[in-house]
């Protein structure tokens, strides 16, 4: 829904509305548009509304799809199992059971999360290697949801539970976010492996100390 609230803003700005960035401004961009006494031409509060109402539209379609995912996802062992793990919902708990192959297939979770295309490139330079993107191989829709619940955890919010000296207090202290988040869902990945395996619930804290 970014696409429809950058237009809102960016209408909204060319009118001397600032509003800061992000779905959780919603409500104020809503209110603005709602006020009549907001110096907007009608032709641009009539397209706000339309923007406005896309993303109600869309909203709903998303919170319907997930109240069945998330019934779907109490029905079955393996998915109730794996949104035992921080980060993991129904959503991404029914993607794995359904598209991820049998994972006695894999001999280790660094398979598994490989095959995912959750381990970076390796670029040589110097005589050094680097680390750039994801690879992208592998089964995208598990690959995309482990990121954004990758992402979901190192918000203000998930930091709270990351503990000080562990290795994901490590990596934000010196990498950016996003390849952060591409590192954790690569763990996410490895531990989501071993759950299935030997048929257990998530057990590690969110920052386990062990690499």
């Amino acid at each position: 829904m970014t696409p429809p609230v950058n237009a809102l803003r960016g209408l909204l700005y060319e009118f001397g509305h600032t509003v800061p960035q992000g779905i959780r401004h919603l409500k104020a961009i809503e209110a603005i548009v709602r006020d009549s006494a907001t110096s907007l031409p009608e032709l641009v509060r009539d397209e706000c509304k339309d923007l406005l109402l896309q993303i109600f539209e869309k909203t709903t379609r998303i919170e319907a799809r997930t109240k069945t995912a998330r019934k779907l996802a109490e029905t079955t062992d393996t998915a109730r199992r794996l949104q035992t793990m921080p980060g993991v919902g129904p959503m991404t708990a029914l993607a794995v059971e359904a598209f991820a192959p049998n994972m006695g297939g894999f001999r280790r979770g660094r398979d598994f999360a490989a095959w995912l295309g959750l381990v970076p490139r390796q670029h040589s330079s110097g005589g050094r290697e680097r680390l750039g993107r994801v690879s992208k191989a592998g089964q995208a829709d598990i690959r995309k949801l482990l990121i954004i619940g990758a992402m979901a955890r190192l918000t203000v919010r998930g930091r709270k539970s990351v503990r000080e000296g562990s290795w994901l207090a490590r990596m934000l202290a010196r990498k950016p976010k996003m390849l952060v988040a591409i590192a954790l869902a690569n763990r996410m990945a490895r531990q989501l492996w071993a759950m299935m395996t030997k048929g257990e619930d998530f057990r590690d804290p969110v920052s386990a100390s062990a690499a």
